[in-house]
């Protein structure tokens, strides 16, 4: 499509006043180019059918003729059923109008009708929810209607005029943007007609058709970008050949606590490797819940700093950089390494002197939250940038740290396990490493899904493990009471608890909390000075406390499988067998299959693919925060070999040298410049 069309404001297309173009902003279109690919995501079927082949329940469209008067039934004093028999085809079928009473009149025997609604075939009846008169029908009838996503004033009806009012007047601007080769080789059609027959298919082929040239435009362009970044960071030798000190670094690894597994020394020769090429690492290394990726990133900072760097490590929350930044400290002491905390909760003076610290060189390594991408942060020699739960990290946030430096190496981490296949593609501007084992000690951790009748057993169950010296976690959906939600919340059940039991130290840990009072009350709990922690999801994350062997969860199927994986795995940290008891009474489906996926398996790759499988990948990977786009047409797992096709093309494409210098490719690398991965420079 013309850049011009997403510049050009949606006012310009007929119909649309100033008060829409308001309400259409709040969907998130303003240019015409907005507008047209605004795209529905699925049809409404006009098209006549025989009743013979319809199966029952199915949503039908027929025409027929009516054969008796229509009889009306009220109930109350606004509510209306209407009954009339009509013949379609051989069929003399009993149609029903629910709140249609307007209708009656226009409802004479012999008329004909054109109906569409659900069919029962035991009843030969028609629940009616859409009628027609022919001659004064809209043109519906025939056709594939599309249905979009609307909301405020704007109507679905509405939306389909203007869109097609945009196709008429704009049409003819929407330029192709695939270079011809690839249409050539997938027999694409052109990108106007692609678009006009996503919103206006004559047939389910022709949308089918349509669909694959958009889901591999949209792969495409994401792929470009990925593999053009890729290529750009591998081709220039300016990243940091750092002169690790392998011998310091084994020693190093020789003082941890702990034996690192097989795949962890695996994982960690793969980073230090890295770290002496003159080429930038840009490494996604990803494991389950517990397997070790903190220890493996301390080692890649160890090693840096050691080769005279600096090393910042970026994560998702608050709590969750105290804790990284005392549990580095600690490990970091004997060796004279400084570690500093940056979150945005530090005082004026505090931030001031951080800053300071870091632009002198005095701090060594620098934990924080989003924080650490402001503009007035500077190293005064940034060689390491790790970021924990990457996929709430996007590219750009990743290329804003990697500024900080002169192209520091890039580590990022993420517990949400995905398939290789899928973690190569998805992310194909990072290589990708897996921890594949756990800890040696590790039990697995026994996991119960029960109802609320089990309460009182659940806190028997809790008050015997603290009569142990463990500790227990229980999590609530909510901080507070709803109107809205019948689910536990945190302030009542703390109160409930401290209640219930006296003699123990129940904490309450919540969002709305100050992070100082956050720390305070973990730092309780770490020491054991608390024994049962309520909390909502911001202990989801990282949080590792040893003796904790219980985690209950509340309303267990108002979360996601993966979330219910994260926060299962904030017990099972230590030697002590620990516990997982998800409380819910799921009514639908897909909430028995969270719960029966938990129940079965503590395997953490296996929990994110029936993930995929129940959520779809936009939920799974979290896409408004992530480096992945919201594909408006395309499915990750749906499409998959298109978007493995939209890989290999892509990478072929910036391997070639025509690529970056040929008229042929212009539009190509002005779209990479847009994106921030190209500079100016290669426009020449």
């Amino acid at each position: 499509m013309s850049m011009d069309l997403y510049v050009k404001p949606v006012r310009e297309v007929h119909g649309i006043g100033p008060q829409k173009a308001e309400d259409l902003s709040a969907l998130g279109i303003s240019s015409v180019g907005g507008l047209l690919d605004y795209f529905p995501f699925r049809y409404e079927d006009y098209r006549l059918r025989d009743l013979a082949e319809v199966k029952d329940g199915e949503k039908v469209t027929v025409e027929g003729k009516i054969y008796g008067e229509p009889v009306m039934q009220m109930m109350g004093r606004t509510k209306s059923r209407m009954t009339c028999r009509v013949m379609v085809d051989s069929f003399l079928v009993s149609t029903v109008w629910f709140n249609r009473h307007f209708l009656k009149d226009k409802l004479r025997p012999g008329t004909e009708i054109v109906l569409t609604g659900k069919w029962d075939s035991r009843r030969l009846q028609l629940t009616v929810s859409e009628s027609e008169f022919p001659g004064k029908a809209d043109g519906r009838t025939g056709t594939l209607q599309p249905v979009y996503s609307v909301g405020g004033s704007i109507t679905l009806s509405w939306l389909r005029r203007m869109i097609g009012q945009a196709l008429k007047q704009f049409g003819a601007m929407i330029e192709e943007n695939l270079p011809k080769e690839l249409c050539t080789q997938y027999d694409f059609m052109a990108r106007r007609q692609a678009i006009a027959l996503l919103h206006q298919p004559g047939s389910l082929e022709e949308g089918a058709r349509a669909r694959k040239r958009i889901v591999y435009e949209e792969f495409f362009f994401f792929q470009l970008k990925m593999q053009a970044y890729r290529a750009l960071t591998r081709k220039r030798a300016d990243g940091i050949a750092h002169p690790v000190d392998l011998p310091a670094v084994r020693a190093f690894v020789k003082t941890l606590p702990f034996r690192l597994t097989d795949s962890q020394l695996k994982v960690i020769a793969e980073i230090l490797e890295d770290l002496q090429a003159p080429a930038c690492m840009n490494r996604l290394l990803q494991g389950d819940v517990g397997s070790g990726k903190t220890v493996v990133a301390a080692v890649a900072l160890y090693a840096v700093v050691k080769a005279g760097g600096q090393g910042a490590l970026m994560v998702p929350t608050e709590i969750l950089a105290e804790q990284h930044r005392r549990s580095l400290a600690k490990l970091f002491e004997p060796y004279g390494i400084q570690v500093s905390l940056l979150t945005g909760s530090l005082t004026a003076r505090e931030r001031r002197e951080t800053l300071a610290s870091l632009q002198m060189g005095m701090t060594d390594i620098v934990v924080g939250t989003h924080a650490l991408i402001q503009d007035d942060i500077f190293f005064r020699n940034l060689g390491l940038v790790v970021t924990d739960e990457q996929h709430r990290f996007g590219v750009n946030q990743r290329a804003v740290l990697r500024r900080k430096g002169m192209n520091p190496d890039i580590l990022s981490m993420t517990a949400t396990p995905i398939p290789r296949t899928l973690a190569i593609t998805a992310f194909g501007d990072l290589d990708v490493s897996t921890l594949q084992e756990l800890p040696k000690g590790r039990l697995p951790i026994d996991t119960y899904s029960v109802g609320h009748h089990m309460l009182e057993r659940i806190m028997a169950f809790i008050a015997k493990e603290v009569d142990k010296g463990r500790q227990a976690y229980i999590i609530c959906p909510l901080i507070e009471e709803s109107e809205k939600l019948d689910v536990q919340n945190a302030l009542d059940l703390h109160a409930e608890l401290t209640h219930s039991f006296p003699r123990l130290k129940v904490g309450l840990l919540h969002g709305r909390m100050v992070p100082a009072e956050k720390d305070a009350v973990m730092a309780d709990f770490a020491e054991n000075r608390v024994q049962v922690l309520v909390s909502t999801t911001v202990i989801e994350v990282g949080v590792d406390v040893p003796n904790a062997t219980v985690m209950v969860i509340y309303d267990a199927d108002r979360f996601g499988l993966s979330q219910l994986h994260q926060l299962r795995g904030r017990v099972g940290r230590g030697e002590h067998q620990s516990y997982c008891i998800l409380i819910a009474e799921p009514k639908s489906e897909t909430g028995k299959e969270r719960l029966r996926a938990m129940t079965e398996t503590n395997d953490g790759f296996e929990i994110a693919r029936k993930d995929l499988e129940l959520r779809g990948p936009g939920d799974f990977f979290g896409t408004k925060q992530s480096g992945l786009p919201e594909f408006k047409v395309a499915d990750l797992m749906a499409d998959f070999e298109v978007l493995e096709n939209a890989r290999d093309d892509a990478a072929a494409l910036v391997s070639r040298s025509d690529f970056w210098t040929g008229a042929d490719y212009l539009e190509l690398r002005r779209f990479l410049e847009r994106e921030g991965i190209l500079g100016g420079e290669w426009l020449d």
